[in-house]
């Protein structure tokens, strides 16, 4: 598909009818931010603005997001505080294993802060979570989202693979050339090398990664970082756009057409991914289990 087919839509101060959703939130949506806050647990869903936060808790799903809810870095496209967080709560791993038992989850998602002022980044800390929730059920599906482990990585990611998780993500969120504005404190090639660790490491572990798309990328820039990831030792890819989430935030550039979307995905399908979600609402986590249950069957197939 050419350039010209793939068409963007101007931003304007009116959304295009496909990001327009009808949210109504039900009684599991209330229950389960109730219970959320009854342990003291942080969400992605919620410090993120996420616009998929009610569907997912009225199916009883949702992204913990632990050691805190203050990162010590400050990319331009998140909502979450920057500044100095507090010292890690280590009862944190038996508050989030607890709730995921009370919400009956079969896949939980565990991400979390930057922690760059902590000896090991918050390895350790990921660990423990791991294990309180193996403890929990050991039929369970453990996803973790984390970060590039900037200084530690090599040891912070074996340490982590020890713990047994089903699904390693790292996100790379957006192309090269529009780091520095973007995600001014990470690293593109750091962010790739984390999937070749993990292979080298746990070659069965599913790897995953997810790009924001309307931030001004071009195609052959999106193309080019997908074939980065899949020849780093990536799996799984998410696809999905960008949405200013407060009024600090980078603003969007464009909003992606769903046909672009559906482009991109062929591309990924085509390159050799396990399995990809690409389309306007997607985000790292929104779907997880039905994802992997799907990648189950079409893994089982071959």
């Amino acid at each position: 598909m050419s350039r010209a087919a793939l068409r963007v839509e101007p931003v304007g101060r009116r959304l295009p009818d496909w990001l327009k959703k009808s949210v109504s939130i039900g009684q599991e949506a209330t229950r389960t931010d109730a219970l959320l806050k009854e342990y003291g647990l942080h969400t992605i869903c919620e410090s993120g603005r996420c616009p998929n936060r009610d569907e997912c808790y009225s199916q009883k799903t949702a992204t913990f997001m632990v050691m805190g809810d203050v990162c010590t870095r400050s990319c331009s496209f998140c909502s979450v505080t920057t500044g100095r967080p507090e010292v890690l709560d280590m009862d944190e791993p038996r508050r989030v294993a607890e709730a995921t038992k009370r919400l009956g989850l079969e896949h939980v998602v565990v991400t979390s802060v930057n922690r760059d002022d902590l000896e090991d980044e918050g390895a350790d800390h990921f660990v423990q979570v791991i294990l309180a929730l193996k403890n929990v059920s050991s039929r369970m599906i453990i996803e973790i989202l984390t970060p590039d482990f900037r200084r530690t990585q090599r040891l912070a990611v074996q340490k982590i693979l020890e713990a047994g998780p089903d699904i390693f993500n790292h996100n790379v969120e957006t192309v090269p050339a529009l780091y520095k504005r973007v995600r001014p404190q990470g690293d593109y090639a750091r962010s790739l090398q984390i999937f070749r660790e993990i292979k080298q490491h746990s070659p069965k572990v599913l790897t995953k990664s997810g790009l924001m798309l309307g931030l001004g990328e071009a195609r052959e820039d999106v193309l080019a970082v997908l074939a980065d990831l899949k020849n780093a030792g990536c799996d799984i890819l998410t696809l999905g756009q960008y949405l200013q989430s407060s009024a600090m935030g980078l603003p969007v550039t464009e909003y992606i057409r769903p046909e672009v979307f559906a482009d991109y995905k062929k591309e990924a399908l085509a390159l050799g991914f396990t399995w990809v979600e690409s389309g306007p609402f997607v985000r790292s986590s929104f779907h997880a289990k039905e994802s992997f249950e799907a990648l189950k069957r079409a893994l089982n197939k071959n």
